[in-house]
């Protein structure tokens, strides 16, 4: 597998591209867990509101646990307390709930932001590069069969540009179709390039 080009300018700009894609999927990673912590944080609301919601229930079921012992009056006494501990319990429920849907929240919209960024960056770039790897590969064991610069000048026909065509022969089908060698090479010379593999010689 050729997975870079033999032209020095063409490699290090493709070298360049890999380090930068390379920083742009680190980036969104960095920044998914960033946004996700971010999130995070909010839920300490949701943990103070379930503390206090426990110590409030627990106070209250403290004071009616003491006020039950009281002579004649202490079942009645009791019922009010009770009655605040249950609202006490409400709110440490709500506290837990609160705190575990914005840690589910943050955990989910960290991995949203970080895998868009990732997939979005991965896909234009390694579609790209396998792209160009395969072509190059294929281009280069194409030059190494006997009729290969055929194949390779039939292929340039068909891709290249009218400028490119017209720089290798005046008629360049009739040349290939005529078996000129030196046309041709010419023309496969022209897919090689565009394929970054160096003219052998």
């Amino acid at each position: 597998m050729k997975i870079y080009s033999d032209y020095p300018a063409r490699r290090i700009l493709q070298i360049l591209v890999d380090i930068l894609a390379v920083a742009l999927i680190w980036f969104g990673i960095w920044l998914g867990t960033f946004v996700g912590s971010a999130i995070a944080t909010a839920a300490e609301v949701g943990r103070q509101l379930e503390s206090a919601g426990a110590g409030f229930r627990g106070a209250m079921t403290d004071v009616a646990g003491v006020l039950e012992n009281a002579p004649f009056i202490g079942t009645a006494i009791r019922q009010p307390f009770d009655a605040a501990s249950g609202t006490g319990g409400i709110l440490e429920s709500m506290g837990q709930t609160t705190a575990s849907f914005i840690t589910t929240t943050a955990f989910v919209v960290g991995v949203v932001v970080g895998a868009v960024i990732v997939l979005a960056v991965g896909w234009f770039w390694l579609t790209r590069r396998i792209r160009f790897a395969r072509r190059a590969t294929q281009a280069s064991r194409l030059a190494k069969l006997d009729d290969g610069p055929d194949l390779l000048a039939l292929r340039a026909l068909v891709t290249g540009t009218r400028t490119e065509l017209a720089a290798a022969d005046a008629r360049p089908v009739e040349a290939w179709r005529a078996g000129d060698l030196e046309a041709i090479r010419r023309l496969a010379g022209i897919e090689l390039r565009r394929a970054g593999v160096r003219i052998a010689g």
